[in-house]
């Protein structure tokens, strides 16, 4: 009764639209309430101690890092660059929107973010070129889902915590995947664009100027190379990463590319605060919901049912990716990170799977939900930043789609995609 209740208030709320931080929290308080099997001290202290953690310091300062180089002009020098590179390619706008968009994730390490940055610079100039706007938005919108597969990755981070599984260790995996789908957005927009005719800006290709746009970009390229380096090299942990990359991105933008002032500052702030509430508090939700059900041993009797269903490794992959999909259509991807990894993982390990590799076949497939309806964050942003209807786009995001799919069925059943690295 007690799980019924749980999932029938949570399904109730979110089918009204209520965000789904406090869904999960609501429906966690009404359990308790209603079964008195618990008192509502243990959601106050799963709310605090769920992010009273040093590894989960790491969100809120990526979020604040993404702010500061998206505002600081870092954005537009990667625009210029990929766009340096494939200017007489057929589909050359739409190549260079993705090549941005996996520079800019490993800047922001978020979805919405990139789709957001990228996005306002990219969009209005395919359209500006005679590409269709349904395909311009569609390009940035799914490529925008790149910013949580190339490190770093706030999922990841969640991930890492929730498993107890190495975040340096996940973040150098997720690099190789991230590249693989980056490679079939560009296959599926270059095939379509040549069907199109669409071109780039028709200016010869010069090396001279991708030297001179390199040589500009070269700061904001270096940012994943500093986080990962320092990484590996134990120079700092992840989470003191996330602090080098915020004054790494303070000194960039205002004393080398001076796009943003110290009057600028307090609004970035204020963005990246309201940001990171939002995010630490659906941890703190999803950690009590998560609890909850491990407290009714759900995750054991999901485990059992699994393993009683089939004891084949495939079947079991392509049930819990089909979970996955299903789920991002309707949960914020650290929600579902943190409600879904003590239930998947442990079954994923007595089938033999490394828990890095599980970790990043869930980042990648919940990545797929920030463009699918109805929650598709990126949809939305993409939509908000184009002019042209949610419906519209995604009837155009779905080729897209199936690239993604397709990388993602390289990454499920060719483990080294993900582990070589480590």
């Amino acid at each position: 009764m007690s799980i019924f209740i749980l999932f029938s208030t949570f399904a109730f709320l979110v089918i009204y639209t209520v965000p789904i931080a406090i869904a999960l929290g609501i429906a966690t308080l009404v359990t308790i309430l209603s079964t008195g099997n618990l008192s509502v001290d243990f959601l106050v202290s799963t709310l605090i101690t769920s992010v009273d953690s040093f590894p989960i310091m790491a969100v809120p300062f990526f979020i604040l890092a993404g702010d500061i180089m998206g505002s600081g002009g870092i954005s537009q020098r990667l625009v210029n660059f990929a766009n340096s590179l494939v200017k007489n390619i057929t589909g050359g706008f739409a190549i260079a929107s993705i090549i941005t968009c996996m520079f800019f994730a490993a800047i922001s390490g978020s979805g919405p973010a990139t789709v957001a940055a990228v996005g306002g610079i990219m969009i209005p100039a395919m359209i500006k070129y005679g590409y269709d706007r349904g395909f311009a938005t569609a390009v940035v919108t799914a490529a925008g889902a790149i910013g949580v597969m190339i490190p770093p990755s706030i999922p990841m981070v969640m991930y890492g915590v929730s498993a107890s599984t190495s975040i340096g260790d996940l973040f150098i995996a997720g690099v190789v995947p991230g590249l693989l789908v980056t490679f079939c957005l560009i296959v599926w927009a270059y095939i379509y664009s040549k069907k199109k005719g669409y071109k780039g800006s028709g200016e010869p290709f010069s090396l001279k100027e991708v030297f001179e746009q390199l040589k500009h970009a070269q700061l904001a390229l270096l940012i994943p190379v500093i986080i990962l380096g320092g990484i590996y090299g134990g120079i700092f942990t992840p989470t003191e990463a996330s602090v080098v990359a915020v004054v790494y991105g303070l000194v960039v933008s205002l004393f080398v590319y001076k796009e943003i002032t110290f009057k600028d500052l307090p609004q970035i702030f204020t963005k990246s605060v309201l940001t990171s509430v939002i995010v630490l508090l659906i941890v703190g939700t999803a950690t009590a919901f998560g609890k909850y059900l491990a407290l009714e041993q759900i995750p054991t009797q999901i485990a059992n049912a699994m393993l009683a269903f089939s004891d084949s490794k495939i079947v079991f992959i392509l049930l819990m990716v089909a979970l996955l999909l299903v789920v991002g259509c309707f949960m914020e991807t650290v929600a579902a990170i943190i409600i879904l990894t003590p239930i998947l993982v442990p079954v994923a390990m007595l089938f033999g799977f490394n828990p890095v590799h599980i970790g990043i076949i869930m980042v990648v497939t919940l990545a797929i939900g920030f463009i699918t309806p109805p929650l598709g964050l990126n949809l939305f942003v993409g939509s908000s930043v184009s002019g042209i209807s949610v419906e519209r786009l995604s009837k155009a995001i779905v080729p897209f789609f199936v690239a993604m799919l397709i990388a993602l069925l390289f990454v499920i059943f060719i483990p080294q995609l993900s582990l070589a690295l480590i």
